[in-house]
């Protein structure tokens, strides 16, 4: 099994990020993810290039400006275990700068686009929570950035929150061809923390297959606070909590598609669970938490 598609915490770390995964280090045409650290008081600025990007608070708010005289106050959170997160969104083409009086932890999304967007901010309060499967197969998403809610040329993202002991990401499946109206083609990023219980850290796993497309992908990873596993194809899951330590990971996609849509295909030996969860109830630990009410500004 390759190793080369998990990135152990700092393993993927570069100047001011403690990650740092473009398309030339994933070895593909379009998905990004950087993950900011900035201490009480300090600030950052890059250039968008040819991404767009969504300015993610991890933990800890910040303000976010362009050069297109955009500010947008982002309040951010506890921690990814606490609560849903407002965002920004900015477009290629832009010079951002990230200020964070308290300091704070940010992810940085990113998508190679054709497209130049305006710049926008995303409220908490708009980002739909969903409850997935059932049974030890129930796990939280966190929609802020997917297609059909929130608007991007290419940048598909969005965070899973799965209670300790069970699984997500299953069955697994794929998204690593284009067929029109069934499955869309999307490189992806997993980028995860684990919630750290009776003083230990805790531990995931997760898992990705050949699917007989691409590079072959083939990955068994015990993952820890900080790591990513990039997906250039294949079936992807499960990503299995440790019990006793919820598991949280951000989804990076984009593709080539013509479309932004995320169509998935089940793995043939285990798309029937879905069929179980009828049957069972949501795991009574979800939702983690909800979005807070509020209108949109």
């Amino acid at each position: 099994m390759s190793t080369e598609f998990h990135l152990g915490a700092g393993a993927a770390a570069a100047g001011p990020y403690a990650l740092d995964i473009d398309p030339e280090r994933a070895g593909w045409g379009y998905s990004s993810l950087r993950v900011l650290e900035l201490p009480p008081g300090a600030h950052h600025s890059f250039a968008t290039g040819a991404s767009e990007w969504i300015v993610l608070p991890l933990s800890g708010g910040c303000t976010v400006l362009t050069d297109d005289g955009e500010t947008f106050e982002l309040t951010g959170r506890e921690s990814v275990f606490s609560g849903v997160t407002d965002f920004a969104y900015v477009p290629r083409d832009a010079h951002v700068r990230i200020e964070a009086g308290s300091g704070g932890r940010f992810a940085l999304t990113g998508a190679r686009c054709e497209n130049r967007l305006p710049a926008r901010y995303g409220p908490a309060s708009g980002v739909p929570v969903e409850l997935r499967g059932t049974g030890n197969c129930s796990r939280q998403v966190n929609n802020f950035g997917a297609a059909g809610t929130f608007a991007c040329d290419r940048l598909i993202a969005v965070e899973v929150l799965t209670p300790g002991g069970n699984w997500s990401s299953y069955p697994p499946h794929k998204h690593d061809e284009c067929r029109p109206g069934e499955e869309s083609e999307l490189e992806e990023i997993y980028y995860f923390e684990i919630e750290s219980a009776h003083g230990t850290d805790g531990v995931g796993y997760q898992r990705v297959t050949p699917s007989g497309q691409g590079r072959g992908t083939d990955v068994l990873a015990e993952v820890r606070s900080g790591d990513a596993v990039l997906i250039p194809d294949g079936w992807h899951g499960p990503s299995i909590a440790a019990p006793g330590h919820a598991m949280y990971y951000l989804n990076v996609m984009a593709g080539p598609g013509a479309t932004r849509e995320w169509l998935i295909c089940d793995h043939p030996d285990h798309g029937w669970i879905r069929g179980t969860w009828p049957e069972q109830p949501v795991d009574p630990r979800l939702p983690l938490y909800e979005a807070p009410a509020g209108a949109a500004r």
